[in-house]
């Protein structure tokens, strides 16, 4: 009979914030990242401080710190705590970022060999061109979480499954548009002197 049980780190965080929704369909590599690093896909998810699965996350993150470290997976757990390399971080790290500030996010990502599921409400595929998700939606995302423990560390990250876009939410803004009076009048008839 074929083992059905669902994997330890395994989770579907439901109606979470999406952002750097680009990543979804792009891989790349992180900056700031070691030379030799193998771009990846990745987004941000976001979780209020109220999210019935904000709790989940924790007990997952301690279960894989559990599996991986046994009898000293708690004084682990609690070190990586303390230096922000558990797979939940502060919003509040990323005041600048629309969205974070006051919440919880997870940058979970994949190997370029393996792109994430990215599908509609309807379990139809989504592509870069589909114009959702995008950067501010909420969507229902499959993350497992995991512990690493090799020459770059110890770390609980998150992988990205896959993602399926929910409901509509404000977009999230990278940049300030230019405002009209900062372009000058290159309309017919303008002085030359003007438009320079």
């Amino acid at each position: 009979m074929a083992n059905t049980s669902t994997p330890t780190g395994r989770i579907m965080l439901n109606d979470v914030r999406l952002s750097f929704a680009p990543g979804l369909f792009e891989p790349s590599v992180p900056k700031g990242s070691q030379p030799g690093t193998k771009p990846k896909y990745n987004c941000g998810i976001i979780l209020s401080p109220d999210h019935p699965q904000l709790e989940a996350v924790r007990t997952k993150m301690k279960a894989v710190a559990q599996e991986k470290w046994g009898a000293k997976w708690e004084a682990t757990y609690t070190a990586l705590e303390k230096q922000d390399k558990l797979a939940l971080h502060d919003g509040d790290l990323k005041p600048n970022y629309d969205g974070y500030p006051g919440n919880f996010f997870l940058n979970p990502n994949s190997e370029e060999s393996a792109p994430p599921t990215v599908i509609d409400r309807d379990r139809t595929k989504l592509t870069a061109r589909s114009g959702r998700p995008y950067a501010g939606c909420y969507v229902n995302a499959s993350i497992e979480i995991w512990a690493q423990d090799n020459t770059f560390g110890k770390r609980i990250n998150a992988q990205l499954r896959g993602v399926q876009f929910l409901r509509d939410g404000d977009a999230f803004s990278s940049a300030r548009p230019a405002d009209v009076d900062e372009f000058g009048d290159v309309s017919d008839g303008s002085e030359a002197d003007d438009i320079a």
